[in-house]
């Protein structure tokens, strides 16, 4: 339904409606893997944080800020970081 709507122009509240819809159906998904879905939540924002900070680090080395840089550039940076964790 989230699909439908995104491909359809759904309203914004129509969108939320559907994505809060698939984010309770991937919580229990994770309950039912026996996975705890607030560690799982927690330990991805970590690394997001880590390979964000890594992205970062790497611009700034150069004078520069990801407002500078391009999304390719961005993207190698990011899957450099993926490499390291």
């Amino acid at each position: 339904e989230l699909k439908h709507e995104m491909a359809t122009g759904g309203s914004h509240d129509r969108l939320e409606d559907e994505t809060g819809d698939l984010l309770f159906t991937v919580v229990n998904l994770a309950r039912h893997l026996g996975v705890d879905p607030e560690s799982a939540l927690r330990r991805t924002n970590a690394k997001f944080e880590h390979r964000f900070r890594h992205v970062e680090d790497r611009l700034a080395g150069d004078g520069r800020t990801t407002e500078d840089a391009k999304l390719e550039e961005m993207d190698v940076l990011w899957n450099e970081a993926k490499g390291r964790t």
